[in-house]
């Protein structure tokens, strides 16, 4: 769509959106209906915003002192859950006007910030008075973040924000990690993080991650499915959703791969870089290519650098630069290609479209 004084333009079909003049579905079928008269469909970019403006910034500042002015009263005040279940009503009604009546983004991130605080108290305190010693066994930590969770999931229902999913899906990884982790300290301390989240290892973690990541994923999908002309705030809570993903999936594949040494796990952490890639080009989502860019430059140091010249590592580091400023420059036109190679498969025509010339 032109950007001319007049013609509607993608932000401005995404403010008549955020307004509640129109629906995500109107949008998206007044924005198909202009690019089937202008002869083709172009791919767009992952839009998100944490502010609009530094007055939401202003506002944030202020509103973060007021929190822990809050959190410190109720601190001296023995730390009562009942105080902070209250900062967390608040909270919500705080967003009734910073998020539904104003739409100031980077407040409304604080309140449900804020809330999340309030709800993982609020959790523990129910907990600790119907089970005293829960908080001591990993299925109690687990009922703490499935608690705030489901608190969470209300104030999505109630405000619809974004960031919201984020936070859910943190409360989903915590269950995850606290429910798999069998960690031994001293091998912790011998190995280091690579060998935890290493599949071969026979610890049940890193299945737990790669579950997590999956869900994760299949979430994101979701919510892509729903809004594939990324309009509305299903694209952007399905992008929060990605950026939990994408570093579950590929670390713990990736790390499995690089543990393996050079060799097989060498050209199998390469094959693995290029389907992550496909698979980014795919979904439209650049998260999982960011995930993979220390591999990317692990691979190419292994195949370029000379550990006799440190220099060698300028040539690394410009080929890697390289390659992502390219990758990131036609990208619309890499996806445009491997979308018309790919056969059709469930979902394809659901995903954000790629140009296609009437």
């Amino acid at each position: 769509m032109a950007d001319t004084g007049d013609t509607l333009t993608r932000d401005d079909l995404r403010a008549a959106v955020a307004a509640g003049t129109v629906t995500e579905a109107q949008a998206a079928s007044l924005l198909a209906t202009a690019q089937a008269r202008a002869g083709f469909r172009q791919a767009e970019d992952e839009p998100f915003e944490l502010f609009k403006g530094f007055a939401e910034i202003f506002v944030a500042v202020g509103m973060s002192i007021l929190i822990a002015g809050m959190v410190g009263i109720a601190m001296l005040m023995d730390g009562s859950g009942l105080i902070l279940v209250a900062y967390g009503a608040l909270a919500w009604w705080a967003a009734t006007y910073y998020t539904l009546k104003r739409r100031m983004m980077l407040p409304s991130i604080t309140l449900v910030s804020a809330y999340a605080g309030a709800a993982v108290w609020a959790s523990t305190w129910a907990l600790a008075a119907i089970w005293e010693d829960g908080l001591r066994d990993s299925t109690g930590l687990a009922l703490v973040l499935l608690g705030t969770a489901v608190l969470l999931v209300l104030w999505y229902r109630r405000f619809r924000l974004p960031f919201t999913v984020f936070l859910i899906g943190l409360c989903g990884f915590g269950i995850a990690i606290t429910l798999t982790a069998n960690l031994d300290t001293a091998e912790l301390a011998a190995n280091g993080l690579s060998r935890v989240f290493d599949l071969r290892s026979g610890s049940a973690l890193p299945i737990g991650t790669l579950l997590f990541g999956f869900a994760a994923l299949a979430g994101g999908l979701w919510f892509d499915m729903k809004d594939p002309y990324r309009l509305g705030r299903n694209a952007a809570s399905a992008f929060w959703l990605h950026i939990l993903a994408a570093p579950a999936l590929v670390n713990t594949v990736a790390l499995t791969f690089y543990n393996m040494g050079p060799g097989p796990g060498f050209v199998l952490l390469a094959i693995s870089l290029v389907l992550i890639s496909a698979l980014a080009l795919i979904i439209d989502r650049r998260s999982f290519l960011t995930a993979g860019i220390g591999y990317l430059i692990f691979l190419i140091s292994y195949t370029l650098a000379d550990p006799d010249s440190p220099s060698s590592w300028a040539l690394v580091l410009f080929v890697v630069g390289l390659g992502l400023t390219s990758l990131g420059t036609f990208w619309t036109d890499l996806r445009l290609r491997l979308m018309r190679a790919l056969p059709d498969f469930p979902g394809k025509n659901r995903l954000p479209p790629y140009q296609e010339l009437t």
